[in-house]
């Protein structure tokens, strides 16, 4: 290790990393005199360190913060901009020389010791660190110094920036799709003609005009099972679906991610939402979708390497999982927290209505599972029997609550499937509470209080929320209330406000109508992250009925570099776009009440808007998925590799129960899989202006927000036990 090192320290910095530095010691005589004086790294180290110290301690709660004796959103929210910086500085001489797997690199080792490079830089010219380490170190400083400013933007800059993204709802936008809508299955017509599909649903009668084939497609459309049965499997088709519009450079991706067998699939309908004939109004609008159709250069690469980013997805026989908790099986049942299981049936439901390209089963599908052979996925005969012990798990586990059926997707189930699962979480919650009344009141079982399900396809394929799925869905709320099970939700994951389109609307409708609350989850990919853009999101959801509820940074290693926002920009998000949505702790109360009414949603989410004079209702919370255990937007930055990409310190959320492994599993350390600079040079060949996210280099510090009480669990009117079962822990 210490010859790699020896090695790595030996290469020479480049021309645009020697002006870096000169521009760095320039505009810092006190570090450039340090750096010159200093006979070798330590003494660097100990140079830099006393004077970040010194100014560090006329900040008494910024050392307190700094010294981890205290730790808490009021006292992250004390900290003045120059503390962040110093902050960082402290982390990284503190945390020097310590060496890390670097998982977006295959495991190649990332060693941190940013104060050691310039010192390297300044006395030899080596080091090897790169442009956009320097450019990082520059700003780092600016902002110690006072040179970089954080000016938070006004609510009306926060408004502009959020009027400069359409919707799916705007008259322009809806008649693009109809032309979108019309040459695909004009298309499909022609496929279906030429004998090139075959379907033994959808096939046209002998005799039949063109005009009345493209009647009956029209009807055909309004229909899920058809945009799953059309669902597009090869680069060929989907350009020309898209009327030929990708260019040759996507084109040889895509015909190479088919060939290395990266599954492929996307249904008509919501490869409509894609632009073909791009406005002048709405230019790069729909790029949070598209991104989301086409793969990138970084995942072809990395296809075959990729290894699975939530450890507890990984689940050996008989073992506790990475959270410590013990399965019945491997594949159907996953678990983070003591609350809270996830179901995944063995149904359609393990499939999606279309591939996200930075979905997080990418690992296996490289082993060839799955693939969208949807086939596949019929119930066998012994799902009942199986069924009945997977559910056996909540019922006979003391503090299982909440139960999330997804998978894949909860509503790519068929409404029979569907219906099934439903009528036995009913009659599992309902034995559950009947075995309560035996136990006395300290050893009593958590009743099930929650019902989910997770579903894409509101997004992907609105048409699946017909009138017979919502009945059994009314029908599930009307009987499971009566024992005791107080909230039912549909989670949902809009990526992009050209999503939510008059198909997305009548369907949010349908559900809220049939009594269930609608939350949604946005991924915060690099195109979704633009500026206003998550806030206009968030806006529009609101119209229709929908509580945000999480915004997810991008997880996985390089695989999803191209979609990778960085953490910095989730905080800059959360401290200054999200900011303007933040509900007064006086309407607590009002928002807890909105689940129990639902059916009046959109009514009551206007009435609080409109009382609380905001834009939108900012009950998201910015997290990331941690690759340990649970979710959380609590880190600190520090360490930086030579390649400027930033490596940073995860706690867990502390607003949350945990599974006791925490305590054992500590810190996570995640290494950031694009550099600062990286990114904002992709913001600016999407037409962004750089400018507006300048102070994105200064947040090195995050702390995960409090849950809004409308996601808090109901209280019950006695003790539930303190005891733990299907819980190993070593």
């Amino acid at each position: 290790m210490s010859t790699i090192i020896h090695e790595l320290d030996q290469i020479a910095i480049s021309v645009k990393s020697h002006m870096l530095l000169r521009k760095l010691l320039k505009e810092n005589p006190l570090l450039d005199e340090i750096m010159r004086n200093a006979r070798n790294e330590t003494e660097a180290l100990i140079g830099v360190r006393n004077w970040i110290l010194e100014a560090l301690k006329k900040h008494d709660d910024a050392y307190k913060f700094y010294k981890h004796e205290v730790k808490c959103r009021e006292s992250f929210e004390k900290l003045e901009w120059k503390d962040f910086a110093a902050i960082r500085i402290l982390d990284y001489i503190d945390n020097a020389g310590r060496e890390f797997d670097d998982l977006n690199l295959r495991g190649e080792k990332a060693i941190s010791n940013p104060i050691a490079l310039i010192w390297l830089a300044v006395n030899f010219g080596t080091g090897g660190a790169k442009p956009f380490f320097f450019e990082d170190m520059l700003q780092l400083f600016r902002q110690f110094t006072g040179n970089l400013k954080r000016e938070i933007p006004s609510k009306e800059k926060v408004e502009e920036w959020m009027d400069r993204w359409t919707y799916g709802l705007d008259p322009r936008i809806a008649k693009l799709r109809e032309e979108n809508r019309e040459r695909i299955l004009k298309i499909l017509i022609n496929k279906i003609d030429s004998g090139e599909i075959k379907d033994s649903k959808y096939f046209f009668e002998s005799g039949l005009s063109q005009e009345q084939k493209y009647l009956k497609m029209l009807e055909w459309w309004d229909e899920n099972v058809f945009h799953l049965r059309f669902a597009v499997r090869t680069p060929e088709l989907l350009n020309e679906l898209l009327g030929n519009s990708l260019d040759p450079d996507t084109m040889k991706i895509l015909y190479e991610a088919h060939e290395q067998g990266i599954p492929f699939f996307v249904n008509p309908y919501y490869l409509s939402l894609l632009h073909v004939r791009v406005p002048y109004f709405a230019v790069g609008a729909d790029l949070a979708i598209r991104h989301y159709v086409i793969y990138s250069k970084q995942l072809l690469d990395e296809y075959g390497y990729i290894i699975a980013w939530e450890k507890e997805d990984i689940v050996e026989p008989g073992k506790p999982n990475a959270a410590g908790w013990l399965l019945p099986n491997e594949h159907n049942v996953h678990r983070r927290y003591p609350e809270v299981a996830i179901l995944i049936p063995d149904t359609m439901g393990r499939a999606c209505g279309g591939l996200c390209s930075s979905c997080q089963r990418m690992y296996d599908f490289q082993k060839g599972n799955l693939n969208f052979s949807l086939d596949k996925l019929k119930p066998r005969e012994t799902w009942e029997e199986k069924l009945k012990k997977l559910i056996g798990y909540f019922e006979n586990d003391p503090q299982l609550r909440d139960i999330l059926v997804t998978g894949g997707d909860a509503l790519m189930s068929s409404d029979k499937s569907l219906e099934k699962i439903l009528n036995e979480i009913y009659e599992m919650a309902k034995r559950k509470k009947i075995a309560n009344e035996k136990r006395t009141n300290d050893e009593k079982y958590a009743e099930i209080v929650r019902v989910r399900l997770g579903s894409r396809l509101p997004v992907y394929l609105p048409q699946r929320i017909t009138n017979n799925l919502t009945q059994i869905l009314k029908e599930f709320k009307t009987k499971a209330s009566k024992i005791g099970i107080m909230q039912f939700v549909i989670q949902t994951h809009f990526e992009s406000p050209m999503e939510v389109t008059p198909e997305a609307r009548e369907g949010i409708r349908m559900l809220i109508n049939a009594g269930w609350t609608v939350t949604n989850q946005l991924v915060f990919t690099a195109a979704a992250s633009r500026r206003g853009h998550s806030s206009k999101l968030r806006m529009v959801l609101n119209d229709i009925g929908i509580i945000n509820y999480y915004t997810f940074s991008v997880k996985g290693y390089m695989e999803n570099n191209f979609n990778f926002a960085t953490n910095e920009r989730a905080v800059q998000e959360q401290m200054e776009e999200k900011i303007y949505g933040k509900i007064p702790e006086e309407y607590y109360e009002e928002i807890k009440d909105f689940p129990n009414h639902s059916e009046t949603l959109v009514e009551n989410i206007e009435e609080l808007r409109s009382k609380a004079n905001l834009p939108f209702l900012g009950t998201d919370r910015n997290v990331l998925n941690l690759p340990g255990v649970g979710k959380s937007l609590t880190f600190r930055t520090i360490g930086i590799t030579r390649y400027g990409r930033r490596i940073l310190e995860f706690d867990h959320d502390a607003n949350r129960n945990h599974s006791p492994i925490i305590e054992k599993i500590g810190k996570v350390i995640i290494i950031e899989s694009k550099s600062i600079s990286e990114y904002l040079e992709q913001l600016e060949s999407i037409g962004e202006d750089i400018s507006d996210y300048e102070s994105i280099w200064g947040y090195s510090i995050g702390e995960t927000e409090p849950r809004v009480p409308i996601y808090e669990y109901p209280k019950y009117d006695y003790k539930v036990t303190l005891e733990n079962t299907n819980l190993e822990i070593a």
